[in-house]
């Protein structure tokens, strides 16, 4: 097919995807900030607090899924505009909340949807937009993911400091609506047949032009393989690991006796580095292959969370800690989507990604929580860091022993 009849250049899908994923990183990743507040305000324990981040986590997860599927049928556009909306108003209502099942609602349920709704679309799109950079174009899409969360985290840390933490979820109710809900009104995907310009047709089918010897995988024959439950559990594992990390370091480095500012500079550090890696894993998955790259990660970040709990004193070592946690636990949203692609091919790519995913949303709400619930009842955060250390090293097992099934032929 002819590029200028093309809706847009392929390029253009990468840019709507990151502002889009750049609403969901400001939903997650800077809430370790809004612990403190909300026990200063309210009385509530941590385990409390952790179960709105859990609740989130969940649905967004849930979400996905659902938003996976409505895609495959429906197309992108509806589900990201109604998903952005969802997402808004639940940020923007959770600025008025008096009770804990307020927060739950506002925050929990109607963000988590939303940030799930949305999230989805863009990622399942990039390998049929860049089938021949498949990982890479889905970390610039999911790089907003990062650029989101990281500049969440000192907005809100300067915005809770100088007015309240209610005004941080007012006003970035208003711009995460608008940054999702518009650029997803121009999503599409690619008409039936195309390349992209450069490749052959041999390239799209078998060699001399005859017919592709395999096929994709439908999404029931994806979900009805072990491998694809092996990889539904390495993202269980690996993502309750950063998941308790990322909603506790604040609260953490306030535990060790830093000062507020300087615990949200361990909260900055792990969604700066959660931001780059989104580029960065894509360029080493897609040269050195994606199994190969998260297996290396997986290894440090194992080491890196059993060391956690013993640089809480010092400033350096836990921005240090927290930059290097980050930047293995950000790869996941490069390295997933693209495994997913490599196993099962890209012809039911939103679904099985969508299903895939739900693995994490369940993780949101053990990990979180978890790590909550053992620092309340201990008194200390060893004990959960140790957990997400344990978490880590059995993703790497997991990884180790998976193998991409075998080809369906066509």
């Amino acid at each position: 097919m002819d590029p200028q009849k093309l809706p847009y250049p392929r390029w253009v899908i990468l840019v709507l995807g990151f502002f889009i994923n750049a609403a969901v990183g400001m939903t997650t990743y800077a809430w370790s900030l809004f612990i403190a507040p909300l026990q200063q305000q309210f009385g509530w324990s941590r385990t409390a607090i952790a179960l709105a981040f859990s609740i989130c986590c969940l649905c967004y997860g849930a979400a996905s899924f659902v938003a996976g599927r409505l895609t495959d049928r429906y197309g992108p556009k509806m589900v990201v505009f109604f998903g952005g909306l969802l997402l808004g108003c639940g940020f923007f209502l959770t600025g008025y909340i008096q009770e804990k099942w307020q927060l739950y609602l506002t925050y929990g349920l109607m963000s988590g949807c939303g940030a799930g709704l949305i999230y989805l679309p863009p990622v399942g799109l990039a390998p049929k937009w860049w089938p021949d950079r498949k990982a890479l174009a889905t970390g610039v899409i999911v790089l907003g993911l990062g650029i989101g969360s990281s500049l969440m985290a000192p907005v809100s840390n300067w915005i809770i400091e100088n007015l309240s933490w209610r005004y941080v979820f007012r006003y970035c109710g208003v711009i995460m609506a608008l940054i999702s809900c518009l650029p997803g009104l121009l999503l599409t995907a690619p008409p039936d047949g195309w390349s992209p310009h450069g490749r052959t047709d041999a390239d799209q089918s078998g060699a001399n032009g005859k017919p592709a010897r395999y096929r994709d995988y439908t999404y029931e024959e994806s979900i009805r393989s072990r491998q694809f439950w092996l990889l539904y559990l390495t993202y269980f594992f690996t993502a309750s690991a950063g998941l308790l990390v990322t909603g506790h370091i604040a609260a953490f480095g306030t535990d060790s006796g830093l000062t507020p500012g300087l615990a949200a500079g361990a909260v900055m550090a792990l969604t700066i580095t959660n931001a780059a890696t989104r580029i960065g894993s894509g360029y080493f998955a897609d040269r050195f292959g994606s199994k190969r790259y998260f297996t290396i990660i997986s290894l440090i970040q194992g080491a890196a969370l059993g060391a956690l709990y013993y640089t809480g004193s010092s400033p350096a070592l836990l921005w240090l800690t927290a930059a290097v946690i980050g930047w293995n636990y950000g790869a996941i949203f490069t390295l997933f989507p693209a495994l997913c692609v490599q196993f099962f091919g890209s012809g039911a790519q939103n679904s099985n990604y969508g299903l895939l995913f739900t693995a994490w949303g369940i993780a949101g709400f053990f990990g979180p929580f978890s790590g909550g619930f053992l620092r309340d009842m201990t008194g200390t955060y060893i004990t959960p860091f140790i957990m997400a250390s344990a978490l880590g090293f059995l993703a790497l097992v997991l990884v180790l022993i998976n193998r991409p099934p075998a080809p369906k032929e066509a």
